[in-house]
């Protein structure tokens, strides 16, 4: 929701750091990759009990996946780098779940609900993608839901700073998730029984 809204106010700060960067040599890709290698270590520092470092590189890593995004479209977007971002966007978020679940054991069961949750909208998310014919400016159809990866991050940094609420936080993000996930599928019905 706050990324298909939202996205306007801060685009023009996505889209000067994305021409910086390109005028430094860095393609889309590459990006792509150091979002990656800086989001996935959020999770080892959430076990290692570095809670605002976690929430600090998860963010960053978000903000430069908005960034190769930008750079692809302003260059040349590639089916690779997609299916990279969409990729690592995931294991990324895995890194924290994981991180989490093991710094935080009792929890467990509300995480393994979460990441059923992820994989339930993210499947449905993807499948339509693939089977509905591209529309606006990303290279794929794009759902728009309750919880995008904004929401997200958002959740997933009050699970990281609110330990002592990590299980009702994560419950929360559960429902909010399942939810995108049928809003998804709702739309996926409207969209392809026409």
């Amino acid at each position: 929701m706050l990324d298909t809204h939202g996205r306007k106010y801060v685009q023009p700060t996505i889209e000067k750091t994305a021409r910086s960067l390109l005028k430094l040599g860095l393609s889309a890709n590459q990006v792509t990759w150091i979002a990656f290698l800086i989001g996935s270590t959020s999770g080892l520092l959430i076990y290692f009990n570095q809670l605002v470092l976690a929430v600090v590189v998860l963010w960053f890593s978000g903000f430069l996946d908005a960034v190769d995004g930008t750079m692809a479209r302003l260059t040349k977007p590639s089916a690779w780098g997609t299916v990279l971002d969409i990729t690592f966007d995931r294991v990324v978020e895995i890194s924290v779940i994981l991180g989490l679940a093991f710094a935080f054991p009792a929890s467990q069961w509300a995480l393994l609900l979460l990441s059923v949750s992820i994989i339930l909208s993210m499947t449905i998310f993807l499948t339509v993608g693939a089977v509905t014919e591209k529309q606006g400016m990303k290279s794929f159809y794009y759902q728009a839901g309750l919880a995008e990866r904004t929401e997200g991050f958002i959740l997933f940094s009050l699970m990281i700073i609110f330990t002592p609420y990590l299980t009702i936080v994560t419950l929360v993000f559960f429902v909010v998730e399942l939810y995108t996930a049928f809003q998804r599928l709702n739309e996926a019905k409207r969209l392809l029984t026409k």
